[in-house]
């Protein structure tokens, strides 16, 4: 079975987004959910599908303001969890 290079970065992009999930420090799933949406907008344009694009780049956005932006909410959420 061959697989080109978008399946793979489609398949890539899917593994990290569901690794990210399984993430218990908030900080890290927004970075490994904003890896795998990266790689979900460079499938987008692969396939030319723009609600993919549109999607994952606003995704992306949500993750930088809260990592960025809002990184105090985040500091204040991993210490409750500890």
């Amino acid at each position: 079975m061959d697989i080109t290079l978008t399946e793979f970065i489609g398949y890539a992009a899917s593994a990290v987004l569901l690794f990210s999930f399984t993430r218990k420090d908030l900080k890290k799933l927004r970075w490994f959910n904003s890896l795998g949406c990266l790689l979900f907008v460079i499938y987008g344009f692969m396939l030319d599908s723009i609600p993919v694009v549109i999607t994952n780049l606003a995704i992306i956005l949500i993750n930088a303001y809260y990592l960025f932006i809002k990184k105090e909410v985040i500091a204040s959420e991993d210490s409750a969890q500890e």
